[in-house]
């Protein structure tokens, strides 16, 4: 298989992933396990998971000691500051305005990365990411976007979340081309572990494992093996052989790809509006993708 067509499956995969996150993080939280606890959990079983397959397939190391500030940088914003604020939303708002707000963070891609790296902003990505985010944002159904009272604080930490999110994938572009995606995920899991730790101890402490239900522990798998490792391994591989810009862009298949879980699990229908809205997501990532030979 071609690199670029390695990229596009590896992003397609990470946006799978996601788009089915939201709605099993909102069975665990916070009814079993707080968002604090759930952070520690995703951090610690991602670390041990990433050590050993790198240990394994990578070996690599960082070789020059002045990169281990961009690396605990890198925790800050890509691990620590995303999850926590993620989740500490996503516990307080609801899965559709989480995934709405999260459509922010493309847009923050392109001004970083013409900012901080110099990559070119092309009418192709403009054009592109808005014609996707309109289509999200119709399949997303619009008018049931609502910025109540009572969610208004999860849905502000959601919009932060996004805006670091959308940082990190340009901050750190730089050290996966110098090293091995794998070894630069490594290094900023490590450092995240000891930053997540104070916040989500005391939660872990009270989380009663002995009487999780089974399906309490599937989606507690799911979310620390899949949307934590599977996930950060395949950005990092695609922020290697791929534009900031790309990469950010997929956020976009996630309302696509959470519309068709819901169809085929018997969730929801899938009519000609969500067809149509589907169409245009697809264009728009296309079109923030395409480059001229």
């Amino acid at each position: 298989m071609k690199t670029n067509l390695k990229v596009h499956f590896a992003l397609f995969m990470v946006s799978l992933i996601y788009g089915a996150t939201f709605t099993v993080a909102k069975i665990v939280m916070p009814a079993y396990v707080q968002p604090y606890a759930f952070i520690l959990l995703r951090v610690s079983v991602a670390t041990v998971c990433i050590y050993f397959f790198h240990r394994h397939f990578v070996k690599g190391a960082i070789s020059d000691k002045k990169d281990l500030l961009p690396l605990l940088v890198s925790a800050i914003f890509g691990v620590a500051g995303n999850m926590l604020l993620f989740f500490k939303g996503l516990s307080i708002t609801t899965p559709i305005n989480a995934s709405v707000l999260m459509l922010n963070t493309p847009i923050f891609v392109i001004v970083f990365a013409a900012i901080i790296i110099g990559e070119k902003l092309t009418w192709n990505k403009v054009i592109g990411i808005l014609i996707a985010a309109g289509g999200a944002l119709l399949l997303m159904g619009g008018s049931k976007f609502k910025f109540q009272s009572e969610t208004v604080m999860g849905d502000i930490f959601v919009t932060a979340n996004a805006i670091i999110y959308a940082f990190y994938l340009v901050y750190a572009k730089r050290l996966m081309v110098k090293y091995h995606p794998l070894t630069v995920t490594l290094y900023s899991f490590f450092f995240g572990f000891f930053l997540v730790l104070p916040f989500g101890l005391n939660q872990a402490l009270e989380i009663d494992f002995a009487h999780l239900p089974p399906l309490i522990w599937m989606c507690i798998g799911f979310i620390t093996v899949g949307s934590t490792f599977l996930t950060y391994v395949l950005n990092a591989y695609a922020l290697k052989h791929a534009s900031s810009s790309l990469v950010g862009s997929y956020i976009y298949l996630q309302p696509v790809l959470a519309t068709l879980i819901a169809v085929v699990s018997g969730k929801d229908m899938l009519t000609t509006e969500k067809l149509l809205s589907i169409a245009i997501v697809f264009t728009g990532v296309y079109l923030a993708s395409f480059r001229k030979a």
